[in-house]
């Protein structure tokens, strides 16, 4: 997965999948310049809505984010886009806190709403 674009992950809970999606279709220009992979159904939804390839892996409530973990721990990812929901308790929350920590632990800018999406991908 790690050609010479830059990586984005795509991921949002259910509450967040359209607005991630009218995100996606907004910055439709922007992300054609990136690679792009995401979580499950998020992956499915943006490419279905964009028309731009986006890797997909697992849900996150199966292991999705650990996944998305440990492409970053081996430099293959370069920037997070989760649009998660802080109102909504998660089942798979200790590995949302694990992907997190591990975006910080290896310095990958990470927006967790669409404010800092909009600074991040706009640079």
């Amino acid at each position: 997965m790690k050609g010479s674009k830059k990586v984005i992950a795509l991921i949002a809970h259910d509450n967040k999948k359209q607005e991630i999606i009218d995100w996606a279709k907004a910055n439709r220009q922007l992300l054609a310049g990136y690679e792009l992979c995401g979580t499950g159904h998020t992956s499915r939804m943006v490419a279905e809505a964009t028309g731009l390839e986006v890797t997909s892996f697992l849900s996150g409530p199966l292991g999705g984010d650990q996944q998305i973990g440990a492409h970053i721990a081996e430099g293959k990812i370069d920037m997070v886009v989760f649009f998660w929901d802080p109102l909504t308790a998660q089942p798979h929350d200790p590995d949302v806190k694990a992907l997190l920590r591990i975006a910080v632990v290896y310095d990958i800018p990470i927006a967790t709403n669409k404010a800092t999406a909009d600074c991040i991908i706009r640079k």
